[in-house]
């Protein structure tokens, strides 16, 4: 046999595969070998072996035998050849990224596991999804009780909650900004800024005050997340501006 062709078992010693896996791959068509001996025997050449390391690491990434048949190119020159091994390099990348991020979603869930002391499955799940949606505020969560965790869980879809997310963000920042430029907070751009997170409290609990309570907790929150540090440091800085506020719309809200 010419030396530049391998039998179906020499190529499933040299790519650690199965003779049964290569067989299969030809019955769907996906690596047919280059020839037959003149006894029908499977005959693979150097091409085919770079085409089933195509089809491995492909595999290796979760993708089915069809979409990896869709994918593959015939390597008949530099330039696809080329193109084939950037668009894998490509795929194995973003595999890589993925990967990296359920690992850290890992290691944070057993950091917060650690913490609470307590095993709770609801409230590791609700860590998962905000794990899941990359935000960064996700250990907030463990401070709700169960009551107003599943007041959040029928209020919020990712969507909505994501919204909400970015809206109370960008709220809290422009206030740290007027708040580091020694803008009085009886100033009239504060008075707007304390309107607007007025109105975030009252989307947040859909008008139910009785909610207050539990989130005023957070005002007494001793942690060390940059978050908690800005979020005391906004609610400081807009309690005068709340009251005044409060005071012209009319607002009362009891002992509280």
């Amino acid at each position: 046999m010419d030396k530049d062709y391998m039998t179906i078992g020499e190529l499933a010693k040299k790519m650690k595969t199965t003779v049964r896996t290569l067989q299969f791959y030809d019955q769907k068509g996906l690596l047919i070998p280059s020839m037959q001996s003149d006894g029908k025997r499977r005959l693979y050449t150097y091409q085919d072996m770079v085409q089933l390391h195509q089809i491995q690491s492909l595999k290796s990434l979760g993708f089915s035998l069809d979409e990896i048949k869709n994918q593959l190119e015939v390597l008949d020159t530099p330039e696809k050849v080329e193109k084939a091994l950037s668009h894998q390099a490509l795929l194995i990348q973003e595999k890589i990224q993925q990967l990296t991020k359920t690992l850290s979603d890992i290691k944070t869930l057993k950091e917060e596991v650690i913490q609470m002391q307590s095993v709770n499955f609801k409230t590791y799940a609700d860590i998962i999804v905000n794990l899941q949606m990359n935000n960064e505020n996700y250990w907030v969560i463990k401070y709700f009780d169960e009551q107003t965790l599943d007041y959040l869980r029928r209020r919020f879809n990712k969507d909505s909650g994501l919204s909400f997310i970015e809206k109370f963000t960008q709220i809290s920042q422009k206030v740290l900004e007027l708040k580091n430029q020694g803008v009085d907070p009886l100033d009239e751009r504060v008075q707007v800024l304390a309107k607007q997170f007025w109105q975030m409290v009252e989307e947040f609990t859909n008008g139910d005050m009785s909610m207050l309570p539990q989130l005023m907790k957070f005002n007494e929150l001793d942690d060390q997340h940059e978050w908690a540090q800005q979020q005391n440091q906004v609610n400081a800085y807009l309690q005068p501006a709340l009251g005044l506020y409060f005071q012209k719309a009319g607002i009362q809200l009891g002992d509280e």
